[in-house]
């Protein structure tokens, strides 16, 4: 079986990569258990630590025809395309994020309708699509608003693949995930990157910024629990999806209050104090356009879950960055 990663070496894609090895089958579109013998990981740098002879690294520029060409073939059974320009790059840079978010994500549904038809294809969508006056809890049959350039190509993304799907082009599923914490390494240009930072930077030692009021309400999950639903997400039959190919994922609503008392709870008073609320309005706008929680029954019933508390996200950060965490705080 072949697997193509697109982000491949985002911390995400690289994630999946290991969990792909580690599990080493999976369900072909025609409902066949294949031994995965190659996955092809593409992105604009190769991704690290991973000298596995099925892993074929591949760099190119995802936008680029020739590059896409060369990465999905006849042979190709599934795509998880994770290769996107975050939330507040591409509020600021128009032509970049529809080139990459937009533009590419229909190229590669082109290639595999011709190429590779009836392969599966798992995208991410976003909480981002949404915006405007919503219920305070969103269902699953809520009308998209976005509010933003990024919600907007996640927007038709996803249209695009219930379309392509309905058509028998590819076995698509588009999962819209929560706000992902905590990201290691350094901040990114996501508006949604202090949700991280708040976190991450107070365990190293370092001061951090959050920009945004202590009320706000975020949407969240952790990166093994994406993961371990992007695995769940590819595993089911297109018959359990029927037109239904693009899916709210279940996460935790959380305040940022509640975050930073998870953080002096789990890390201690001393990374706590080093959180300073520093409020940007143009940040802000972006993260108060998404909506916090939502009902999630059709991802809930398909099998999909979420963590089990925001406590236990710091801890399993703590553990994985080799800082054991002061209280576990999970449930």
């Amino acid at each position: 079986m072949k697997i193509v990663v697109t982000g491949a070496a985002g911390f995400l894609g690289q994630r999946l990569i290991a969990a792909l090895l580690d599990r080493g089958e999976m369900t072909t579109a025609d409902g066949v258990l294949s031994a995965i013998t190659q996955i092809v990981a593409f992105d604009r740098i190769a991704p690290q630590h991973c000298v596995d002879p099925r892993v074929l690294p591949k760099i190119g520029d995802i936008a680029e025809a020739a590059a896409i060409a060369d990465l999905i073939d006849s042979d190709t059974d599934s795509v998880f395309h994770l290769a996107a320009i975050v939330s507040g790059e591409a509020e600021r840079d128009f032509d970049l994020g529809m080139r990459i978010n937009l533009d590419a994500t229909r190229a590669i549904m082109e290639r595999m309708r011709n190429a590779t038809p009836g392969a599966k294809l798992v995208m991410t969508s976003s909480v981002a699509v949404f915006g405007g006056q919503m219920p305070a809890t969103v269902p699953d049959d809520l009308v998209w608003r976005p509010q933003s350039s990024y919600g907007t190509q996640k927007a038709i993304n996803d249209l695009l693949l219930a379309d392509y799907s309905r058509r028998g082009y590819l076995d698509g599923r588009s999962l819209r995930m929560p706000t992902i914490v905590v990201r290691p390494g350094k901040p990114n240009a996501a508006a949604s990157s202090f949700a991280s930072g708040i976190i991450r930077e107070p365990l190293a030692g370092i001061e951090a910024r959050c920009p945004v009021d202590l009320a706000t309400l975020l949407w969240l999950m952790s990166p093994d629990q994406a993961v371990r639903n992007l695995l769940h997400g590819h595993e089911l039959p297109a018959e359990a999806l029927g037109r239904d190919r693009v899916i709210n994922m279940p996460g935790l609503s959380v305040t940022v209050s509640e975050m930073l008392q998870a953080l002096r709870q789990v890390g201690g008073a001393t990374a706590a104090e080093k959180v300073t609320v520093d409020r940007d309005p143009a940040i802000e706008a972006i993260v108060n356009s998404w909506p916090g929680n939502f009902d999630a029954t059709q991802a809930r019933g398909l099998g999909f879950t979420a963590d089990p508390d925001f406590p236990s996200i710091v801890a399993a950060f703590m553990r994985e960055t080799g800082r054991m965490p002061t209280v576990t705080g999970a449930r």
